[in-house]
């Protein structure tokens, strides 16, 4: 069923007669080696996670993210559920994350009875605020209760500040998960989102840069942890001519079908980084002057992949709030969305304990996401600058 259209009195013009085709917020971008791709698979007879296929995406996904190791699984999720096992997280473990970030982040962990801790996020980054975070570690030391783990989130395909976040764990000895899974292709002090710390997640659903339809990747610098990765996601089964096993796992290994999808979308992974970052560089050349936007900044020590284009709409300065937005590009066939609604906010952890969050739920208020797709034209691009500009106008 199609969403109710705005009220009028919302809008300062009309869908127009000839509907032009709507424009999603990040639809995947094909290379044009995809079904050749897909046929060599096929053609090769092995179609299970298993064969010479996914071993050859895990060390393409190795390689471009400058880590020792890799596993392929069947989701982004799957890589945080493992990274969780590989921790040793069990009930009444605390596990804290940034409160700005979508569920799948600290999911599995609760799943398995740990209680999150939301912190509040650095307004320079979006990202997990470090001195925050050193300040909490501390106190927590004090009370005898320092967290099973720590979990940065990459925002957007912001990286977090991981050198900042592993250097304040490391002084009491708590692991670091970077939930990386819009990060591929961002750096962070010259490294690759999620260097340094752990363990690295990262997501090849069909709506990231590059995409393997759906998907995701464990790594590690640990060759060991990556191997009980593997067992784990393969059942756990024993080596043994029947089934044998020790412990309870998974079934999250990566088809070989979706691993060469995989394996023709990541020679283009610098080339989609420079074209959302160039699409973002037009949105905010556009509109940056008109009072009341602004975009989402990029510190100084890292490199942004500008996966989503997200910007903050000041409702007093520009003359309509960011729902009023939303809602004049919806009318134009115009995906945009708003920024994650802090998990500290949300009913599912309304008795989670939480440090600060008065910048995460700014951000949520003022936030907006707009169509980023590196396969974006320029028409499309002034589709979404004029559709804005107007509502200003208005």
């Amino acid at each position: 069923m199609a969403p109710p259209s705005p009220s009028a009195s919302i809008l300062p013009f009309s869908r127009p007669e000839a509907a032009l085709p709507p424009l999603h917020l990040s639809p995947p971008h094909l290379t044009g080696a995809e079904l050749e791709a897909l046929q060599d698979v096929l053609a090769s007879g092995w179609l299970a996670p298993a064969g010479p296929t996914p071993l050859r995406f895990e060390a393409a996904v190795a390689e471009a993210m400058r880590q020792p190791h890799a596993l392929a699984v069947s989701s982004g999720t799957a890589a945080l559920g493992l990274s969780y096992r590989l921790l040793g997280v069990e009930p009444g473990d605390e596990v804290w994350t940034s409160s700005l970030t979508f569920l799948a982040t600290i999911g599995p962990a609760v799943q398995m009875g740990a209680t999150p801790r939301f912190l509040d996020v650095d307004p320079t980054s979006w990202t997990l605020d470090p001195a925050l975070l050193a300040e909490e570690l501390a106190a927590a030391a004090r009370r005898g209760r320092l967290p099973r783990a720590v979990v940065p989130a990459d925002l957007y395909g912001q990286p977090a500040d991981i050198a900042a976040i592993a250097e304040a764990c490391a002084r009491w000895g708590v692991r670091v998960l970077s939930d990386s899974a819009c990060g591929m292709g961002a750096l962070q002090h010259g490294w690759p989102a999620g260097h340094g710390a752990d363990l690295v997640a990262v997501s090849f659903n069909g709506n990231k840069i590059v995409t393997s339809t759906g998907g995701g990747a464990l790594l590690a610098p640990d060759g060991a942890a990556i191997a009980r990765a593997r067992h784990l996601a393969t059942q756990a089964k024993e080596p043994a001519p029947h089934y044998q096993h020790e412990t309870t796992g998974f079934s999250c290994g990566l088809s070989a079908l979706l691993a060469g999808f995989g394996l023709a979308q990541l020679p283009c992974l610098e080339e989609r980084v420079s074209a959302r970052r160039a699409i973002f560089a037009r949105y905010a050349g556009a509109l940056g002057a008109l009072p009341g936007l602004s975009f989402m900044p990029e510190p100084g020590w890292a490199r942004s992949t500008r996966w989503l284009t997200a910007m903050l709409v000041d409702p007093r300065r520009f003359g309509a709030d960011r729902e009023a937005l939303r809602l004049a590009l919806l009318e134009q066939g115009i995906e945009s969305r708003p920024v994650w609604k802090p998990l500290h906010l949300q009913p599912v952890f309304r008795q989670a304990p939480a440090v600060g969050g008065a910048v995460a739920a700014a951000l949520f208020e003022q936030g907006l996401c707009l169509p980023s797709g590196s396969a974006m034209t320029v028409e499309q691009q002034d589709r979404v600058i004029a559709t804005i500009r107007a509502l200003h106008r208005g």
